[in-house]
């Protein structure tokens, strides 16, 4: 699969719901979490997909630790 640029508004799509896939900005970087149980739906603790967490992962328990895990889809782009 190729990398994709998306904008926040683009990314906004990948909210988990209605078919299409979960994906999260973190650092620039946007990550797949569909696959991911914790994110099924499209939300996780109150967050939804769809979005950039990287102030809200610095408030998680396992903070940037789950990211190398997760597939990279692309970059955040302005």
């Amino acid at each position: 699969m190729s990398e994709k640029n998306l904008t926040l508004d683009e990314l906004k799509k990948y909210n988990g719901q209605d078919g299409n896939p979960a994906y999260v900005a973190v650092d620039g970087v946007i990550y797949d979490v569909t696959n991911v149980e914790p994110w099924a739906g499209g939300k996780h603790h109150g967050h939804t997909a769809g979005g950039d967490m990287s102030e809200e992962i610095t408030h998680a328990p396992h903070k940037k630790t789950v990211l190398p895990k997760l597939p990279v889809v692309g970059k955040l782009v302005k």
